[in-house]
């Protein structure tokens, strides 16, 4: 099974070749103790039913692709947005391995992440010497104005405490003393990795802001902050951003990895790129408020910005189509004096326009979609804006408060009449439900690609499309660099889904002389 040297077949040619197909019937038919063919179908039959959906719901011991990911993952993107910053993992090398593989894989960009590689002697014994030869390695070898510090389960189970072991660290002088190291107790085991993004932020504003409030005045340095949460899209910072400059505001993004995610390829490599500087969050308090842009998974942020800057944290919902925009912005200038620009007029205008132009062929569509709790209730609003029917809501790591602020959304529509709102679901619950009520398509990450393949397994008619959007994406190039907020965002959406529906209308009426009646240039 060798390939000739100058005729390279990639994988997917490659393993439809007769060789490889003669190999892998062999290891089915020797090596793999399957039941036969027809069983498998009756299975996986049954498995599509609601008989087996009913099973399925009532499963509690057991989690089968969660939609998320654990808290560390989202504390190391925190980190990512602070200035020469290194994200340091208190646990095991294999952890780290996976957030590092994970991010390149949805950038497709080196992530700098470190870890202190913690063993079986560590793991009886407690990881204190692990992290004093790690941070002094780390500062040595990687040069950060700061290393921010998570866990993993590990660290979690032998009950660590990282501001003693940071320390001590210090006392022992493996690091110096005014060597700024944040924390964050990040367990794997509760919460996600949208809790993680909270923890860690929460923890490096209180490093740098608890026992310094002294001479702090709100709005004495007359800027905005804006908190992004866990935020995969770089088109999202980038329109935040540009959206404030046109207001004339003076905004502050607390942590904002946009330059070190997306970095330039011109001979130099970069390690640290961008973000927001330690003097920034030192200087942050001073500001006139603090925005959550995603206030379901800042919740810790947001107690600590009211009770320790003083700073209201108004309540806004994620500024994703039309009308919660124009409530972010309305706030925005309530809060700063700074008034819309006819600039930001003029693109509200045009994706109204779009809307217009559109809207007929999303009207009465059907989706499922799932993800993270401000994404999932920002497309829930999106897709109700637009006329379309958000049947199936999931968000594993939700709350009930959530789903019934979801619910309430959906009442207000009648668009959302016949629409489901699921937490602590996974996506093989998903799985059930594109099966028993099947929608038009489901809008996710690239997990969802399984339960279209499923779908289609069952026959064409059956099949559930994917619209990826959503975090991680995989198996498609530069999705990150999109946006999914402000009139850009919306925009954005409303182009994919629209552009989804006529695919999937040009797919079905390709039928020479059978369907393509409807087969028609101009949609």
């Amino acid at each position: 099974m060798s390939q000739a040297v100058e005729n390279i077949q990639p994988s997917y040619p490659l393993f439809r070749n007769d060789e490889y197909k003669a190999s892998l019937k062999n290891k089915q038919d020797n090596y793999e103790e399957r039941h036969p063919a027809d069983k498998i179908q009756e299975t996986f039959l049954w498995s599509t039913t609601k008989e087996y959906q009913d099973l399925n719901f009532a499963r509690e011991a057991l989690t089968v692709n969660p939609a998320k990911a654990c808290q560390p993952l989202g504390a190391v993107l925190c980190s990512l947005g602070f200035k020469n910053t290194m994200p340091y993992v208190h646990g095991s090398q294999g952890c780290v391995a996976y957030f590092r593989t994970y991010f390149n894989r949805h950038f497709k960009e080196p992530i700098s992440c470190v870890s202190d590689s913690m063993t079986e002697d560590a793991a009886v014994f407690g990881g204190q010497k692990n992290m004093y030869d790690g941070l002094e390695n780390a500062k040595a070898m990687y040069k950060p104005d700061m290393i921010a510090v998570s866990t993993t389960c590990m660290a979690e189970v032998i009950g660590d405490d990282l501001n003693a072991f940071i320390n001590n660290s210090k006392k022992e002088g493996h690091i110096p003393q005014e060597y700024p190291v944040p924390f964050a107790h990040t367990p794997s085991f509760v919460g996600s990795h949208t809790t993680g993004w909270d923890n860690m932020f929460e923890g490096i504003a209180r490093y740098f802001t608890l026992n310094h409030m002294e001479g702090k005045e709100v709005g004495s340095n007359g800027k905005l902050n804006i908190v992004p949460g866990f935020e995969t899209y770089l088109g999202n910072f980038r329109v935040i951003k540009r959206m404030m400059a046109d207001m004339g505001v003076d905004a502050t993004l607390l942590s904002d990895p946009t330059e070190v995610l997306d970095t330039p390829a011109d001979g130099k490599f970069r390690m640290y790129s961008g973000g927001t500087t330690m003097d920034e969050v030192k200087d942050a308090p001073n500001a006139y408020d603090t925005l959550l842009l995603q206030p379901w998974q800042l919740e810790k942020t947001k107690k600590f910005v009211q009770n320790t800057w003083k700073h209201t944290a108004p309540k806004i919902n994620i500024p994703m189509g039309l009308e919660w925009t124009d409530e972010f912005l309305m706030k925005v200038s309530e809060i700063t004096g700074k008034a819309i620009p006819d600039s930001l007029l003029l693109e509200r205008g045009r994706y109204v326009d779009m809307l217009t132009d559109s809207h007929a062929w999303l009207h009465g569509k059907k989706f499922g979609l799932y993800g993270d709790a401000d994404f999932v209730l920002g497309m829930t609003k999106f897709l109700l804006e637009v006329g379309a029917e958000p049947i199936h809501v999931l968000c594993n790591h939700a709350n009930k408060r959530w789903k019934k602020d979801v619910e309430k959304l959906l009442a207000s529509s009648p668009y959302g009449a016949n629409s489901e709102v699921h937490i602590g679901k996974d996506l093989w619950h998903f799985r059930s439900l594109m099966f028993t009520n099947k929608p038009d398509f489901m809008i996710g990450n690239s997990y969802g690609k399984f339960i279209q393949r499923d779908t289609l397994h069952k026959g064409k008619e059956f099949e559930v499309p994917l619209i990826r959007i959503g975090f991680p994406i995989f198996d498609r190039h530069h999705m990150h660099r999109d946006t999914t907020l402000g009139y850009e965002g919306a925009m954005y959406m409303l182009r994919t889904l629209t552009n989804a529906v006529l695919e999937r209308l040009d797919e079905e009426t390709r039928g020479m002389g059978t369907t393509d009646y409807n087969y028609d240039l101009v949609r």
